[in-house]
């Protein structure tokens, strides 16, 4: 995006700034993703991050050769915007640009290390079994802790161009019929009006912007 629409990248990044920081400090939420959508002249540029699980059921690593066809499957099915993120026809917006990929991240948890240094040390210290068997049950259990500690996040990225943007007033979620086990999507809009943040639901799926034109 940043080749072909700095400007717009540019009000995007600084409209998510805030929910982007807030998405990084909070616990990581199953369920629910963000969405950042910014209006420049006939441009929309629009961002979106959501759980592993929501897109694919899972977060672990993909190893087998199903979980591979099901996270190149989402990949290919977040790069078609307009199928997950439907505009009016009057809008007239064709994509110019969309990217999606999975991300993985793993949480840097420093207290368990140092608990398995401990541990570790403890081993060296002293023979007997018992010491042994606890050593071992903190390090499965570290190992468990760690495992629950990394997350995968699909990330896409669109560009579009519209004949008439501000027609582009309600938005149909059918990202939400795409991908069942999403529940709920939080949405950063911009436009020339201001920033608002929406909450759009499952059970409600359409996003009303006539307020911000």
């Amino acid at each position: 995006m940043t080749r072909l629409v700095p400007t717009a990248l540019i009000i995007l990044t600084a409209s998510a700034a805030t929910a982007d920081e807030t998405r990084q400090l909070d616990a990581h939420e199953h369920g629910v993703g963000q969405l950042n959508i910014a209006f420049d002249g006939d441009q929309i540029a629009m961002e979106l991050h959501a759980p592993g699980a929501d897109i694919v059921g899972f977060e672990y690593t993909a190893e087998s050769a199903e979980d591979r066809g099901l996270v190149d499957a989402a990949v290919a099915t977040l790069a078609r915007p307009l199928d997950l993120f439907a505009l009016p026809a009057a809008a007239g917006c064709s994509v110019v640009q969309a990217s999606a990929s999975l991300e993985s991240e793993e949480a840097n948890d420093e207290h368990g290390h140092e608990d398995h240094a401990e541990h570790e040390e403890e081993g060296d210290d002293h023979a007997e079994h018992d010491h042994k068997d606890e050593n071992h049950a903190a390090h499965e259990e570290d190992h468990d802790h760690a495992e629950e500690a990394h997350h995968t996040e699909f990330h896409a990225e669109y560009l579009l161009n519209c004949a008439n943007p501000a027609q582009a007033t309600l938005i149909d979620f059918a990202y939400f019929d795409a991908f069942p086990n999403a529940l709920e999507l939080e949405v950063q809009v911009i436009t020339d009006r201001g920033a608002t943040a929406f909450e759009v639901e499952r059970d409600a799926p359409v996003l009303d912007l006539r307020d911000m034109f």
